[in-house]
């Protein structure tokens, strides 16, 4: 081929953040340079393909396989760019291009500022420069990368997106605020998990209430985003909410630096450990608190075991194995009335090489615990009389303090005034209607009044700083729901997650009675409120 009019041009312009601001570098600059060099040469123009905010590095990029998909269709047979990195910047790929696949296809390719034309035969230089370009690339990736690192370092946020019940602050984008919407939704699932409420069966409630998925919300929220780029199902599902339960974002702190890129030019990322995760506290407010979250993730760790005939194990993630430390898990048992054994989960797994067979029975160790907690929580009448007691003179302590914060506002508003008169002593003297001398006098005055204000102002704060009194109960209510605590009938997974930290299932063994064989085992129950275990001994 070799009348110039004969070539069908394609104009290749790309530009990246990695590239910088340089006008040098901008696409008008490319777009005008490649304009130029083409009607100068006489090369008629097929179309122009343009790759604004695309990585070097990345040949997934639209415009870029829009002009391949031309060259396979023979309408381009020319391409021409500023230069070999506005083509790409990963070496091996962009000598796949300028090596195999132009010649291979007919393509001529020219970089003006290179020097570089495929017809030349002088193009050894060309494997040099693809070199460097992805030398800057990696540079430039390194140097991004230790800025996010000390960005995280400092407790900014740097995801694309807020999670899920936040927003970025418009103020500050590395910083999370609570989005209402979809805050209150977080609360209500932590709220439904906190009263037994399984994962799944939260998502179906959200389900069934129409409330949107964490990848709805965000399409509707971002405009211009693609649901089907998010998610395929599009609602809640009970693995989304176990992840939830568990992000310690809710709790108002940053965990970043889970996943590490294998390379600056892969896609490709693997798990970090979480040793290596880089976590910091108290960034943002906090959605649920830490009593809830524990109560949370401990129930959502634990093992669920549901049985035919309505049979729930109450103590699953709660009873462990004293020898190995596993969870006891439930297995079928011949007893006549018993629901289920206890076995270690060690054993049960992987036989005598991981741990012993013992085991317990669940109706026996349930009368055990309740035993138990009904006699840690048992309180004389004169103890239940001090604890009300307790109680009506804290609420009233509080009532008389939340009445005291509205004699604040007078003052509060006072200062206000004077900040304003101040500012306005200021731009006055500025503007010539107010002397310096007359200024100063008036000035010393007001702030005088100021200062008296805010000592006032601080003292009274410190004198209401708690919370906003509820409305106060009466003794009766209070004593209903102080029998609901102490006079229990019955264990639930809540009141045992909340109480009990851990119960041991040691190894029994057997001693010859009179009526035969019995089984001797110790059980140890270790409290929250206690620093030492309750052993008890079970015998049957």
């Amino acid at each position: 081929m070799n009348a110039k009019s004969a070539y069908r041009a394609a104009l290749y312009m790309r530009l990246s953040r990695d590239d910088g601001a340089a006008e040098s570098a901008s696409i008008a600059t490319q777009r005008k340079m490649l304009r130029s060099y083409a009607a100068e040469h006489g090369f008629p123009v097929y179309d122009e393909y343009c790759d604004d905010g695309w990585s070097g590095t990345n040949f997934d990029r639209p415009d870029f396989k829009r002009m391949i998909a031309d060259i396979e269709a023979r309408k381009v047979n020319l391409v021409i760019t500023k230069d070999l990195s506005r083509l790409g910047r990963d070496y091996i790929t962009a000598g796949q291009y300028t090596e195999i696949y132009f010649p291979g296809k007919g393509v001529r390719y020219i970089a003006i500022n290179d020097g570089y034309d495929s017809d030349s035969p002088y193009t050894d230089i060309a494997p040099f420069k693809n070199v460097i370009n992805e030398m800057y690339a990696r540079d430039t990736s390194r140097k991004i990368r230790s800025a996010f690192t000390t960005k995280m370092r400092d407790g900014a946020y740097i995801a694309a997106f807020a999670p899920y019940g936040y927003q970025k602050d418009p103020a500050d984008r590395n910083h999370l605020v609570v989005d209402e919407r979809s805050g209150a939704v977080v609360k209500d699932i932590f709220r439904m998990a906190a009263r037994g409420s399984l994962p799944a069966e939260i998502a179906r409630a959200l389900n069934a209430g129409g409330v949107p998925s964490p990848a709805v919300y965000r399409c509707m929220t971002h405009a211009g985003l693609d649901i089907t780029r998010y998610s395929l199902r599009q609602e809640w599902t009970g693995a989304a909410i176990s992840k939830m339960l568990q992000n310690i974002v809710y709790l108002g702190h940053i965990a970043q630096g889970k996943t590490t890129k294998v390379s600056f030019k892969s896609r490709l990322t693997v798990n970090n450990p979480r040793s290596e995760w880089i976590v910091v506290r108290n960034t943002h407010e906090a959605l649920v608190d830490e009593e809830t979250f524990d109560l949370v993730r401990r129930r959502t760790a634990a093992r669920t075991c549901t049985k035919r005939g309505g049979f729930c194990n109450v103590f699953s993630g709660i009873a462990k194995c004293a020898d190995c430390g596993r969870n006891m898990s439930a297995t079928g048992t011949r007893k006549k009335g018993s629901p289920a054994n206890l076995t270690c989960g060690g054993y049960k797994l992987c036989g005598s090489g991981a741990c012993s067979n013992h085991f317990i029975d669940y109706n026996a160790l349930y009368a055990i615990v309740l035993a138990s907690l009904k006699e840690q929580l048992c309180i004389s009448s004169g103890e239940r009389s001090a604890i009300l007691d307790g109680v009506l003179r804290e609420q009233q302590r509080r009532k008389r303090k939340s009445d005291r914060v509205s004699d604040l506002a007078p003052f509060k508003k006072r200062l206000r005034e004077l900040e304003g008169i101040i500012g306005k002593l200021y731009e006055d003297n500025a503007a010539g209607r107010l002397s310096d001398a007359r200024m100063t006098g008036l000035l010393s005055k007001y702030e005088r009044d100021a200062e008296a204000l805010e000592s006032r102002i601080a003292a009274m704060e410190g004198a209401v700083d708690a919370p906003e009194a509820a409305e106060p109960a009466s003794r009766e209510t209070l004593d209903r729901l102080l029998r609901q605590i102490t006079d229990i009938t019955e264990l639930t997974p809540t009141l045992l997650f909340k109480l009990i930290d851990r119960i041991e299932i040691g190894q029994g063994h057997y001693e010859k009675g009179e009526h035969g064989r019995v089984k001797h085992q110790t059980v140890k129950i270790f409290y929250r409120f206690q620093t030492q275990a309750s052993v008890r001994e079970y015998a049957m």
